[in-house]
């Protein structure tokens, strides 16, 4: 059966594709299979879901939100998609800390990727996490909690160690947000100033489209006060609603303008009714050390001639330090380098490939479900536990069922 990603640019070789419903389905795949690889949402750009025998789909492990008041938490089915989840927590008078650009990804599927929203003061989508259950190769049901052993592993798992059924995150009272953007700051001020813009709201977003590479052309805040940001440089607020793609329709984004509204409304920057972004694009993501920051944007700028013909945009985000073992922030505060590409893959990977090597210096490493080279050295010398994911992936899968050529590379690399 052909399936293929969100972007269309990969098909997966599946033999069958699988969509339990509970847990014993669950492992009823797993027994009747050979290899196996779950499938969220679709929103990754290369082969971290692919096989060539079983694809087991979340799209139907959508368990109802059990909220724990007094713990401050929500437990929900791994394939429920945050734009689905969020508005049975407002409902409740409960929220997440934080949102990706786009509600409309799985919620197990962005946890094992790395995947993140913006802000100094918030993690990624995976810190958030306080609790997975999971049915390992062998039909063990296990669950997961912070503090345990093997948790800070687990979390940003690649699909490795099991096929993850629920989900327990954090929650806080719902809280609301204004979402303002601002167009045409220059690059020197934002590198000058770098720290200060990123802190001027709660989550700040840098979208550069390269065309004119020494302006930043929209500063995205959203505050959970009532007053603008101030921000360096001078910089005028937007009078009217915008895309971050040149020539798109704004009708796709969140409400802009400074007005108040939930934080499950504002904090993506798509409607979860919309096609994000412009749908016919390639994503990747390279994730620096906060503190070369600047190094590493000045080295997007020298190949900025390459860069420009080939990007819709780019976007920088920031998120707090945490402690998962293959997280983007794993070990300190991080940045995040973010394109948006045309479709156009060949000369993408090509770009892709000399902007990693670029970036090597700064620390870089890139997003698990975004294009990129994997390369055995890089990985190694950005993520100092990925050995220790190497054997924990052993131990819950010594059979290497949930095993495929990317995840081969990737343990690989681990030497």
């Amino acid at each position: 059966m052909a399936q293929a990603n969100w972007a269309g640019n990969v098909r997966f070789g599946a033999q069958r594709v699988e969509t339990p419903s509970s847990v014993d389905e669950v492992r009823a795949v797993l027994a009747s299979a050979g290899r196996v690889r779950a499938l969220g949402s679709g929103h990754s750009f290369n082969l971290i879901a692919d096989t060539d025998d079983t694809l087991l789909s979340t799209a139907r492990l959508t368990a109802a939100p059990r909220i724990d008041p007094g713990a401050r938490t929500v437990t929900v089915g791994a394939g429920m998609r945050y734009g689905e989840l969020a508005p049975a927590l407002e409902a409740e008078g409960w929220a997440l800390a934080n949102l990706a650009s786009l509600p409309h990804i799985s919620i197990a599927g962005a946890i094992a990727t790395g995947t993140h929203g913006s802000g100094d003061t918030v993690g990624t989508l995976s810190s958030a996490v306080a609790a997975l259950e999971l049915v390992t190769p062998t039909g063990d049901v296990v669950t997961l909690r912070r503090g345990d052993r093997d948790f800070d592993g687990a979390v940003v798992s690649l699909g490795a160690l099991g096929i993850v059924t629920e989900v327990t995150l954090d929650i806080e009272p719902t809280f609301a947000i204004r979402q303002r953007v601002y167009e045409r700051l220059p690059l020197e001020v934002a590198l000058a100033e770098f720290d200060v813009l990123m802190a001027s709201a709660y989550s700040v977003s840098l979208f550069h489209r390269w065309d004119d590479p020494d302006v930043i052309d929209q500063v995205w805040t959203k505050a959970r006060g009532d007053e603008a940001p101030r921000l360096p440089g001078d910089i005028a607020e937007a009078t009217e609603q915008v895309h971050m793609l040149a020539g798109v329709t704004p009708e796709a984004t969140t409400p802009q303008l400074g007005e108040r509204g939930a934080w499950l409304d504002r904090l993506a920057h798509f409607k979860l009714s919309h096609t994000p972004s412009n749908g016919a694009e390639l994503q990747s993501e390279l994730l620096v050390p906060r503190t070369h920051a600047v190094g590493a944007i000045e080295a997007v700028r020298a190949l900025a001639d390459e860069v420009a013909p080939l990007v819709q945009v780019m976007e920088i985000r920031s998120m707090r330090a945490d402690d998962l073992w293959l997280s983007p922030a794993s070990g300190h505060d991080a940045i995040g380098l973010h394109f948006t590409w045309h479709q156009r893959q060949a000369e993408v990977e090509t770009v892709v490939a000399k902007l990693e090597k670029a970036l090597e210096p700064w620390g870089a490493r890139p997003h698990w479900g975004k294009l990129t080279r994997l390369d055995a050295d890089m990985l190694r010398s950005v993520w100092p536990r990925l050995g220790d994911f190497a054997e924990l992936a052993r131990r819950f899968d010594p059979e290497g069922k949930l095993r495929n050529p990317f995840l081969d590379r990737v343990l690989a690399a681990a030497g």
